[in-house]
């Protein structure tokens, strides 16, 4: 057998433990949720993980971008809402913060779920700071460990200004417009004054957002929280003691806490992890104790990058 051959057999074999991987880690999930809900409701498990973004419904794996969208994360809140088997929510974040409206709107679907009367219950990652922190205040109780970075409570729209070097280089930009305010953010010129105040202004205002918010969801007092919302990080430990977190605890305590605020009642809890049909990551990795796993992690690092959303205005 010629080496070209090898070759073939070997990637033909690859493509086959995979599928074998991928199915029985899916199938394992599937008859697991399928038989525990049944009894008596399961704790949806919803994952932020990553910069939070606007944009489509998509997998984020085969698309290339780390994160996750507006979109993505609202059709899971809506289906646990609609979900009368889904007794609580868990939210499992780990992510940096992200662009402020994309935040807005994920928030919105979580006080849709407190309305209806469903718990939701923070667990915190690595990191959960900024937007991540936003979406945490709007949970009924938070979980932390101690060296948890979060806070990071503030807003900020930057800009680059590249008119020095495109002098040097021989360069002119000149555009046509309709109002003078129109390339506010022109990397090409300056911003003036007028303009900085009005930037300043819109970020005023959000940052106001953002506080009230946080003083509405961890029922503190509104100058309370503006006095640690300069923008600083904190370890779980340190937002424990100023009253950003509840508990310090990880995903399973919190994953036991969840349970219990939603009438469940079982050694071993039943559990469905919304979003896994959207990523292969997701699917492979899921709850299964397969070698899916491993060639999840393999998957997604090939295909992770950074995420910037340029001139729209930021939590992080």
């Amino acid at each position: 057998m010629n080496r070209e051959a090898k070759r073939k057999y070997m990637l033909v074999g690859i493509i086959l433990l995979l599928v074998a991987a991928l199915a029985v880690g899916t199938s394992s999930l599937w008859k697991d949720s399928a038989v525990e809900s049944r009894k008596q409701g399961y704790v949806a498990v919803i994952r932020i993980d990553g910069p939070i973004y606007g944009g489509p419904d998509t997998d984020s794996l085969l698309s290339g971008s780390s994160g996750v969208t507006s979109e993505q994360i609202m059709k899971e809140f809506q289906a646990t809402r609609k979900d009368p088997e889904a007794k609580a929510i868990l939210v499992r974040i780990n992510s940096p913060g992200g662009s402020t409206g994309a935040t807005q709107e994920i928030a919105e679907e979580m006080d849709k779920i407190r309305s209806s009367g469903k718990p939701i219950i923070i667990s915190m990652g690595d990191m959960c700071a900024s937007a991540g922190y936003w979406l945490a205040s709007k949970g009924n109780y938070i979980f932390a460990s101690p060296a948890t970075i979060t806070g990071s409570i503030g807003v900020y729209m930057d800009y680059t200004n590249v008119e020095d070097l495109m002098g040097k280089l021989g360069v002119k930009n000149e555009k046509i417009k309709s109002g003078a305010h129109k390339d506010i953010l022109s990397m090409y010129r300056p911003m003036t004054g007028e303009e900085k105040e009005m930037v300043q202004t819109m970020v005023d205002d959000i940052y106001n957002q953002f506080v009230q918010t946080v003083a509405d969801g961890r029922k503190m007092d509104e100058s309370k929280v503006r006095a640690i919302a300069d923008g600083r990080i904190l370890t779980g430990k340190q937002a424990q003691d100023l009253g950003l977190v509840d508990a310090m605890g990880n995903y399973y305590d919190a994953l036991s806490y969840a349970a219990s605020s939603g009438g469940i009642q079982s050694e071993n809890i039943p559990v469905k992890s919304y979003g896994s049909g959207v990523s292969l990551r997701n699917i492979l990795s899921g709850e299964a104790k397969t070698m899916a796993g491993i060639f999840a992690d393999a998957f997604a690092d090939s295909f992770k990058k950074s995420v910037a959303d340029a001139s729209v205005p930021a939590v992080k």
